[in-house]
């Protein structure tokens, strides 16, 4: 008969070995362990995790088998709100989060009746992107149904099968946003195929975001330094919004993008190590007369379990090497896709960073002090470099992600493509 592994002292009676005392040993070693490892919301970022109620506030818990990485940590999901440890700088001081395709959401409701074909980029609503530290939103608009939309589409034209939702609604996401958070500045880019007259006008008007428009005539145009946050929160003008169509400055004063900021390339060609060039539209990226910075770091076609490896150590790497390009100038806006997932601390650490080193010449932000010389930094340990929005700012937005994103890319991918086949055919 067996002896019994509940008396593990009747086991060393038995057996009168060394191995018996290893045994006892290993049986301590993980009693002691169970006992003092992290859970209910006291786990900080990169320790083991079983729950998202294991981790702390602005944290969820995940992994990056993409990486290799299959035991789930607990990982950043929120950024730190820069203005809340050093305000009042020029707003074009600071670096922000940008979502690509904010309105792109996995799970998204299709049109009725119709399945939607396209690509994915974010897993969660505008509305938690904006309380979880995103400050940028770019958003893809065209007109469909009589009406202006958000489609991630292609040939500048929307269809059913490319269609989210009417662009008010997300509007009006941002414009609640901005209004019981009277202390934030959001940024619009607009991939625009809006040809209605006064279109975006009337739209922004609708959504009752006119009020917090910064005008065009504000706006620096050769490089000066934009108005500090300070003032663009005093005079509410705390919506910075552009269009990809030149002519509509003029005709309905919404700033043309590329006079006001410079950008890299987008999709593959700006995620290549060494390398930043700038779009083709943009100035290049070391121009005098352009005082904004976007840096595109997505690949031209997202997988989102593929994500957490572009935000690993090869992003901070990527905006290293557009820094440099542009002259030695931080990014202001740093556009990603899936922006929650990472290996442990992904594009908030790095944002953490970029801030840092701007805005007071600290390895985070989080070493940065207010009224210090430029320089002196807090003794920050590495964990700490890694506190989030909660512990600076007002925003605890959910960071649990959806869990059903990875199913739906890849299988849609042929199928996006012998679609746009067949209708380019029947086209000719």
């Amino acid at each position: 008969m067996f002896p019994s592994f509940s008396d593990p002292s009747g086991l060393c009676r038995a057996s009168a070995t060394p191995n018996c005392y290893f045994l006892l040993l290993l049986i301590i070693y993980v009693l002691i362990i169970n006992s003092t490892a992290c859970s209910n919301g006291n786990c900080q970022v990169l320790e083991s995790c079983s729950s998202v109620t294991d981790c702390g506030p602005g944290l969820y818990c995940g992994n990056c088998p993409a990486m290799g990485k299959n035991q789930p940590i607990c990982t950043r999901g929120q950024a730190t709100i820069p203005t809340t440890i050093i305000n009042g700088l020029p707003f074009n001081k600071y670096s922000w989060l940008m979502t690509h395709n904010a309105f792109s959401i996995v799970d998204a409701p299709p049109l009725p009746g119709v399945q939607r074909i396209t690509f994915y980029n974010q897993e969660d609503s505008v509305t938690n992107q904006l309380r979880n530290g995103v400050r940028g939103l770019m958003l893809d608009m065209y007109d469909f149904e009589n009406d202006i939309w958000l489609c991630h589409s292609f040939r500048g034209q929307c269809y059913n099968f490319t269609a989210f939702q009417p662009a008010i609604n997300t509007l009006k996401e941002v414009e609640t946003f901005l209004s019981q958070n009277p202390s934030e500045i959001v940024t619009i880019i607009i991939e625009d195929y809006v040809h209605t007259p006064k279109g975006l006008t009337n739209l922004f008007t609708n959504a009752g975001l006119d009020k917090y428009w910064f005008p065009v005539s504000k706006m620096p145009r050769k490089g000066e330094d934009w108005l500090t946050v300070t003032e663009m929160v005093q005079e509410n003008h705390r919506l910075l919004v552009f269009t990809s169509i030149a002519s509509k400055e003029a005709e309905e004063g919404i700033a043309y993008q590329w006079r006001y900021m410079v950008e890299n390339e987008s999709g593959d060609g700006g995620v290549v190590r060494g390398s930043c060039p700038n779009r083709k539209e943009s100035q290049p990226l070391n121009s005098k007369s352009a005082s904004l910075f976007l840096q595109n770091s997505f690949p031209t076609f997202p997988v989102e379990s593929d994500s957490c490896k572009e935000h690993s150590a090869v992003l901070g790497g990527l905006v290293g090497t557009c820094y440099k390009a542009a002259g030695n100038v931080m990014p202001n806006f740093l556009a990603v896709n899936f922006y929650m997932r990472s290996d442990g601390n992904g594009v908030f650490d790095v944002l953490d960073r970029m801030n840092g080193q701007t805005l007071c010449g600290c390895s985070t932000v989080t070493a940065c002090q207010a009224g210090a010389p430029f320089g002196t930094c807090k003794n920050v340990a590495v964990s700490n470099t890694t506190q989030t929005a909660n512990a600076f700012g007002s925003f605890s937005g959910s960071v649990q992600l959806s869990g059903s994103a990875s199913t739906i890319h890849f299988p849609n991918i042929l199928y996006f493509y012998l679609l746009l086949f067949s209708f380019l055919v029947l086209q000719l």
